[in-house]
């Protein structure tokens, strides 16, 4: 099985660096695990609503590029649909069983997702309503991933 994270912008901060590649190596058990990070769009701190969508689809034209015809797409987004951790590993388990052994999932820049990002996506997923640093989210969604994979596991990590 394959899982890739596609995100915008370079991450910096060391303490999540570490934190990911800690997940990243504990989930090399289950999957074949990679994170591809796509430029961020340069753009002034105050944008015209027309700029904003300019850089959406400028950075979601570098993150399609990135996906594969096969791939189940899950774009996170804050419209998207909530899901406990059990819900999200019955969900890996789920399309798994049906043939998906790529999932990908999708973190936007700071503007967010472009609407053919969107369109692509098999799915959207949603951490809630909190705002959260896309970098922060990396490390968040990797372990949840991981997660994922111990419950289907039957591990006692989950407790």
């Amino acid at each position: 099985m394959n899982s890739k994270i596609i995100v915008v912008g370079k991450l910096k901060e060391k303490y999540l660096k570490q934190g990911i590649a800690e997940y990243a190596k504990r989930l090399s058990k289950f999957c074949n695990f990679e994170i591809v990070e796509v430029p961020d769009e340069k753009a002034p701190e105050k944008l015209s609503t027309a700029q904003m969508q300019q850089v959406k689809q400028i950075e979601g034209e570098r993150i399609l590029a990135k996906i594969k015809e096969r791939e189940y797409v899950f774009a996170l987004a804050i419209k998207g649909k909530e899901l406990s951790s059990e819900e999200f590993a019955a969900e890996f388990e789920k399309l798994t069983t049906y043939g998906h052994s790529a999932l990908t999932f999708v973190i936007g820049g700071s503007l967010g997702l472009s609407p053919a990002v969107l369109k692509r996506a098999d799915a959207q997923l949603s951490f809630g309503r909190f705002t959260l640093p896309h970098q922060l989210m990396r490390l968040v969604l990797t372990e949840q991933i991981y997660r994922a994979f111990m419950i289907n596991a039957g591990s006692p990590y989950h407790k």
